[in-house]
């Protein structure tokens, strides 16, 4: 039985039970829980985090849905094997150094400005014309080897000040940490295609080299996008992997 200690303080911003799974999520993602390491019972985790049934229960439901946890009727809920070193999980909303932990990661900015956006920026961020978008370009590396480029548009009603050091180092936690953004969900569009001769020469390939291509619409609690991004992987140096939840019917 894994023995718990405190984590923190709790994020006043955060529903209860999301700064719960957070936390819980921190202790999986430590060196010290392992595949099948059993949890503690709601019971004990209702008296450690001082809370009602019906928050664990939502902290349970979440890390299963997350693929954090399996449950095993009658015996209770366990930790399941999160991560294959050197995989990009496609369902991480929390940026590279979070699915990439343990690696030298790099990000260097190739643009940034406002501008207004296109006819595509309009349509997956639901704005109209004249609003405006932080554009931003990154070149990201693993281990100094270059493996993806990466452009994102963020409303800048939302994301008010955007510069160099916070995009060469963590846009995510600038958003969470310093801007107090409360994100809720994430569309994902996934393909395969071709580079041209620009992406071709940024990842140090040849053009017409395949690339794996993702979309991405990321959404604040309230239900408003606020980020459209798009990223061409290095086909030799990006490997994915999606864990799904548990099935309920077969």
């Amino acid at each position: 039985m894994i023995q718990y200690k405190k984590i923190g303080e709790r994020d006043p911003e955060m529903p209860k039970y999301k700064d719960i799974a957070r936390k819980l999520i921190r202790k999986i993602n430590s060196d010290d829980m392992k595949q099948g390491d059993k949890l503690a019972s709601i019971e004990e985790l209702m008296k450690y985090f001082d809370v009602g049934k019906n928050t664990i229960i939502q902290v349970l439901t979440l890390l299963e849905r997350q693929g954090y946890i399996y449950q095993v009727r009658g015996s209770g809920n366990f930790v399941r094997k999160h991560r294959r070193h050197g995989y990009i999980n496609l369902l991480e909303a929390n940026g590279f150094k979070s699915t990439l932990q343990g690696f030298r990661l790099g990000s260097e900015m190739l643009d940034l400005k406002v501008i207004k956006p296109t006819t595509e920026v309009m349509a997956n961020l639901d704005i109209p014309e004249d609003e405006d978008v932080y554009y931003v370009k990154r070149l990201r590396s693993i281990e100094g080897r270059k493996f993806a480029i990466e452009k994102s548009f963020y409303v800048k009603d939302i994301v008010p000040y955007l510069n160099q050091e916070i995009v060469e180092d963590s846009i995510f936690r600038y958003l969470i940490e310093d801007l107090k953004l409360k994100p809720g969900f994430t569309d994902h569009f996934f393909r395969v295609g071709k580079l041209n001769k620009e992406n071709a020469e940024l990842l140090n390939l040849k053009i017409g080299d395949p690339t794996a291509f993702l979309e991405s619409i990321y959404y604040l609690e309230n239900g408003r996008p606020f980020d459209y991004s798009k990223i061409l992987y290095h086909y030799e140096e990006a490997q994915f992997f999606i864990q799904g939840a548990s099935n309920t019917e077969f």
